[in-house]
């Protein structure tokens, strides 16, 4: 069954300017609706990031690591910048460098600085990048000289999933894929970045007892 509605019309405006009206109406709420689903994907993209913060405060080792992760966020504009900081230059951090079992370099980055780092920069094209699917964990880079071993896949997809926000579960989903498929998202925050042709492994996040260089 058909729904009628009624339309109330100005009896000083003729046809025309009544019907320009309405269609000025449509376009203001049009464009309200628009940017209210522009600004709830701006809010989730923002919880994403600092949620990848908070990850990476609970998995760092050591003072120096939080002092890296409090550099980010004056980087990123969430801690005012003081002026005594513009003297004190921060070294950067050496990346977490683990052997694996089969003698191959596995790099992990503790912040998303260093994701950033590690995924645009450090990687060569057919090297392995791997991450916890779906939410916040640390960026992990195998360097492929050829075909990787399961053992070595294994390995750093367990770094993966302990260097992440899901290190106290169980049979955690890592996905991995060549350095190729991973690209930064455009106008994204430091460490979010888009993949394709990916992977999954399940690995329980337990710490390894690797080489560490």
């Amino acid at each position: 069954e058909e729904e009628y509605i009624k339309i109330p019309l100005d009896i000083n405006k003729t046809p025309s300017e009544n019907a320009q009206k309405y269609f000025k109406k449509y376009n203001k709420l049009k464009a309200a609706e628009e940017n209210a689903y522009i600004q709830i994907e701006l809010a989730e993209e923002e919880d994403e990031y600092l949620q990848s913060v908070l990850s990476n405060i609970e998995n760092a080792d050591n003072y120096k690591d939080l002092e890296d992760i409090k550099n980010e966020l004056v980087e990123t504009g969430y801690i005012a910048f003081k002026k005594s900081m513009k003297s004190k230059k921060t070294k950067p951090s050496k990346l977490l460098h683990f052997i694996s079992s089969d003698g191959i370099d596995i790099y992990v980055g503790k912040n998303n600085l260093e994701n950033d780092y590690l995924t645009l920069k450090f990687a060569h094209n057919n090297d392995i990048w791997l991450h916890i699917k779906n939410i916040p964990g640390s960026h992990v880079i195998i360097k492929n000289l050829g075909e990787v071993p399961d053992s070595t896949l294994l390995e750093a997809a367990t770094l993966a999933a302990f260097y992440s926000k899901g290190k106290n579960s169980t049979k955690v989903p890592i996905d991995y894929t060549e350095i190729r498929n991973v690209k930064k998202m455009a106008k994204g925050k430091p460490g979010m970045v888009t993949y394709s042709t990916n992977k999954t492994i399940y690995v329980d996040p337990i710490k390894l007892d690797l080489k560490q260089v």
